[in-house]
């Protein structure tokens, strides 16, 4: 959540920024005061501070006050450090892990308000599911098509701007589309989410919600990865795709029902008995 506040602080208002600067500073004060304490001590308005959750992402001030507790409560071990190379091989492996579990408490605390209902809606009257993503999201697209594939909906990976555009521009209203992407700043994702929405076809973004691809898109799952991607690819991003999307396999399993389940078992029972080679 402090992250997440200091990533929004260059998009804030003046006003918005000094309650993004009172809350950084003093955030136990902040989780257990009202809207009208917070707006007095940050010398603002109460809608002010309203408009400040907001452009962090949250729906507002309760939410704004959930969200900082939990943040707050957690162990010391879970904020964030990008590994530097000064870093000792031990440090730098727990750097990593550290990164990796707070960026997955922070999408499980967020789950409540994602849109699973809608995307699991869509997908399961889809007629076929592609996964679109470049570079590391690549490797995540290629992962979910091999998982949903087997609940008996047909599945396609768009890992190259050239596939991705093409099927958008023949893409239908029976089609969704699940593009990721950790900064959202690919223009042909966006222009290839853009395309395949003026078809009709249903747009799903695991992205940043500020991004164009976000704004391309009919239902987003927004995250916020806070780590230096400049010089290694992005690893808590991709581990906040992975489990968002083993969630919605999951989810779409259980509102198909029995026909996913069976496809399930068929599928694994298609596959050679490794016991006896």
């Amino acid at each position: 959540m402090l992250g997440q506040i200091e990533q929004r602080m260059p998009d804030l208002s003046r006003a918005e920024q000094r309650v993004a600067r009172w809350v950084l500073e003093h955030p136990r004060q902040a989780a257990a005061a009202t809207l009208a304490e917070v707006a007095t001590a940050c010398g603002v308005s109460e809608p002010t501070v309203i408009r400040f959750c907001r452009h962090v992402g949250l729906a507002g001030f309760r939410e704004f006050t959930l969200r900082l507790t939990e943040a707050i409560s957690r162990p010391a071990v879970y904020v964030h450090r990008n590994v530097s190379a000064d870093d000792t091989v031990p440090d730098a492996v727990s750097k990593v892990m550290d990164a990796s579990i707070r960026t997955l408490i922070d999408v499980r605390a967020r789950t409540s308000s994602m849109p699973f209902d809608e995307a699991v809606a869509a997908m399961s009257v889809a007629s076929q599911l592609a996964f679109a993503g470049f570079g590391a999201s690549g490797h995540v697209a290629r992962d979910a098509c091999h998982k949903f594939f087997r609940l008996g909906t047909p599945c396609t990976t768009l890992t190259d701007a050239p596939t991705a555009l093409q099927f958008a521009a023949i893409a239908d209203e029976k089609d969704v589309l699940i593009f990721m992407s950790h900064s959202g700043q690919w223009p042909e994702l966006e222009h290839a989410a853009n395309l395949a929405s003026s078809r009709g076809a249903v747009i799903v973004a695991l992205t940043d919600p500020r991004s164009g691809l976000a704004a391309a898109a009919d239902i987003v799952f927004p995250f916020h990865a806070s780590e230096d991607a400049s010089a290694y690819t992005p690893m808590s991003s991709r581990m906040a795709q992975l489990a968002l999307l083993d969630a919605l396999q999951v989810a779409l399993a259980v509102t198909i029902g029995g026909t996913a389940i069976e496809n399930l078992r068929e599928t694994k029972n298609a596959l050679p008995d490794r016991s006896v080679l």
